[in-house]
């Protein structure tokens, strides 16, 4: 048997992934730059909020249910949603169609996200699938209408190359985006979740790697790698939201855990590190917790778990924390705490769960030596409850507090005749959500004798951030009977002539694109930026008969606009149709338009935008020179400024670079 895991949770940061068993994949969702994936909907995202959402797009209210998979099996993580008792309301975007509504059904897959990711599968040295067959794959927490999102295997055995070493790529599938939550409302009737469908079905690629992640700074630069071949196609999404991080984590005391919400790479390294922390305290706990049930000790490693051993522990611990609910909403009666009793007086219920034996080891908040709140499990009793819904539990370690007083802890421990040791939990909720967020806290609790549990974990995130990078439980984690076939979509036949066609056309790599960009006359931040803000085929595509610094500087400076627009404006500058100094404005007026050279030009004339007459504009700055003669001599090149104004005021339309360069020649020859 393996020796006892050493480390202390206080020090994440010192913990030691190779002693400690660890073990990490991820999990990348990019979002393509194509329209909707099985609709042919547009791809625009609309930023709305539930205050901004607009009053004359639909609504249409759900509420779903968890059916049975393919093998007949219904799906943990789908059961468990189905009981939480919740309706949701679809706002119909521009860009929702009867298919999003679930109205309709599905067309085939669209040919240019295919093409895309069977590019990053190349990239990836990933091998294609001869069949792409859309699956179904259950989600019932509202995210999809139909119940279901539609995923569709690509390739497998592919690999990544990282600093560190290669990670393999276990799969690259395409899949649909779901819907993007607006708002949680509390009802009488349960929790009614609102929902923007502009997202839904928009084509994400899904690179999910092995566990060859050798330490959670690898994790941070293995996901960053993948960004990178993403990007190298230049055909992804760009901006928040549009990729992210799911981290697949373990240590062999521990079990694997899906972590999502990792949106900034830069968190990646702590997020794992408090996880492997969280999962170390746990194996602890509950080694703790079977010494006080005379209960045969945890293995080190969950490869050495008897599964015999484990049944006989579950049901000793089951018959010792029975479900028994008591509603202790007398000795509240008169309480001084606010949320109590707004509580109460507005219907709810103050019910109590008596966990013997724990009264102690719940656990009160207390921070590790980085700041970030350390494992406990009154936390996740608490996480467990607030996914029936409600705000959340008091439990026996943490009060008196929140209003709640010594003597009213004491009639409670009355009403439910504890010992000593024992501990309780409660809930001030309605009667059947008080009911479900306790069992769910029994559940959670009775599991505290065992490994941490298989299951999705979201980051804490609070003002657009993470809290301190540590996670709430979210839902169980999936098992295989989510996925069955999607009978309204065709499967694909992968030809060899496809493949070769796309192994022949890959995407430049960064270092060639550096290499090409190292090819034009332009300054090595102008190139970075082209490079970084993905520019350069734009600016290749244009740059003929442009000068390279000029046009750079333009594109960068424009890059909202069509490259077409802002070429040819650029291109009237140099035939000297328009002075420089109107060139943005030009822009400006034609946004968002592509007019042929010859409408801009006739803008141009019409406007009077062209630069003055050099000779004419000579004779202009020499004559103010000499008016300003003794101004000039008293202060020598300090002029400059003083009489720029008064130039470009006398020579309306000059082009401000050739009246500097004009007076400056115009002040020397005065002071020579």
């Amino acid at each position: 048997m393996a020796d006892e895991p050493n480390g202390d949770v206080h020090r994440p940061q010192d913990l030691n992934p190779e002693e400690l068993g660890f073990m990490c994949g991820i999990e990348v969702h990019q979002q393509l730059a194509t329209g909707k994936l099985h609709s042919r909907q547009s791809g625009e995202l609309y930023d709305v909020t539930v205050e901004t959402l607009p009053e004359d797009w639909p609504r249409f209210e759900r509420r779903l249910r968890a059916s049975r998979g393919e093998g007949g099996a219904v799906d943990v993580a789908a059961r468990f949603e189905s009981k939480r008792n919740r309706t949701f309301v679809y706002a119909q975007s521009p860009n929702a169609g009867l298919i999003e509504l679930d109205e309709q059904p599905p067309v085939a897959l669209d040919g240019e996200a295919v093409d895309i990711t069977l590019t990053v599968a190349a990239l990836l040295e990933a091998q294609p699938v001869s069949l792409i067959q859309t699956m179904r794959k259950t989600v019932v927490d509202g995210s999809n209408t139909s119940g279901f999102q539609r995923t569709s295997l690509v390739a497998t055995d592919g690999r990544l190359a990282t600093e560190e070493g290669d990670v393999g790529i276990d799969v690259v599938c395409l899949e649909e985006d779901s819907a993007r939550k607006l708002d949680t409302m509390d009802t009488g009737n349960g929790q009614q979740v609102l929902y923007n469908l502009d997202r839904l079905g928009l084509p994400l690629i899904e690179i999910a790697t092995s566990p060859d992640i050798r330490s959670p700074d690898h994790a941070q630069s293995t996901a960053m790698s993948l960004g990178r071949v993403l990007r190298q196609t230049r055909r992804v999404r760009r901006g928040l939201g549009s990729i992210r991080q799911d981290l697949n984590v373990s240590i062999g005391a521990g079990d694997r855990v899906e972590i999502k919400g990792c949106q900034d790479l830069g968190w990646i390294p702590r997020i794992i590190r408090l996880e492997m922390a969280r999962q170390l305290h746990f194996y602890r706990l509950a080694n703790e917790l079977r010494a006080s049930l005379d209960l045969p000790p945890l293995p080190p490693h969950r490869d050495d778990d008897d599964g015999a051993v484990e049944e006989a522990v579950a049901l000793c611990v089951a018959q010792h924390l029975e479900l028994r609910l008591v509603d202790v909403s007398t000795a509240f009666a008169s309480t001084t705490s606010g949320m109590v009793s707004d509580g109460l007086s507005s219907g709810a219920v103050m019910l109590a769960l008596p966990l013997p034996g724990l009264l102690g080891r719940l656990g009160t908040k207390s921070m590790d030596d980085d700041g970030a709140q350390l494992p406990r499990l009154g936390r996740e009793l608490a996480g467990a409850a607030k996914l029936a819904g409600v705000k959340g539990i008091f439990h026996a370690d943490e009060l008196p507090a929140y209003g709640i007083t010594e003597r009213e802890v004491s009639e409670v421990r009355n009403a439910l005749q504890l010992g000593e040791h024992d501990a309780f939990v409660l809930c001030c909720a309605p009667l059947w959500q008080a009911t479900l967020a306790l069992e769910a806290v029994l559940n959670r609790a009775r599991l505290a004798w065992h490994r941490v549990p298989k299951e999705v974990r979201n980051v804490v995130v609070k003002k657009g951030a993470p809290e301190d990078g540590t996670t709430s439980p979210m839902r169980p984690l999936p098992g295989r009977s989510r996925m069955y076939p999607e009978t309204d979509v065709p499967p694909l036949a992968l030809e060899a002539s496809t493949w070769n066609r796309v192994l022949e056309r890959l995407p430049m790599s960064d270092a060639e694109r550096e290499r090409r960009m190292a090819e034009f006359e332009v300054s090595q931040d102008q190139a970075e930026q082209l490079l970084s803000r993905e520019l350069d085929d734009v600016f290749v595509e244009h740059v003929d008969g442009l000068p390279d610094k000029a046009w750079a500087a333009m594109l960068l400076s424009h890059d909202d606009q069509p490259p077409q627009l802002v070429a040819t404006v650029l291109r009237l500058k140099e035939d000297g149709a328009l002075a420089r100094d109107h060139m943005d404005g030009v822009v400006e007026a034609h946004a968002g338009r592509v007019l042929p050279y010859e409408a801009l030009l006739a803008y141009c004339q019409s406007h009077d935008l062209a630069p003055a007459d050099l000779g004419g504009l000579e004779a202009v700055i020499q004559g103010i020179v000499a008016e300003r003669l003794s101004f000039v001599q008293e202060r020598g090149m300090g002029a400059m400024g003083p009489l720029m104004g008064v130039v470009m005021q006398a020579a309306g339309g000059a082009d401000g670079k050739e009246v500097s360069r004009l007076l400056k020649a115009a002040i020397q020859a005065v002071l020579e």
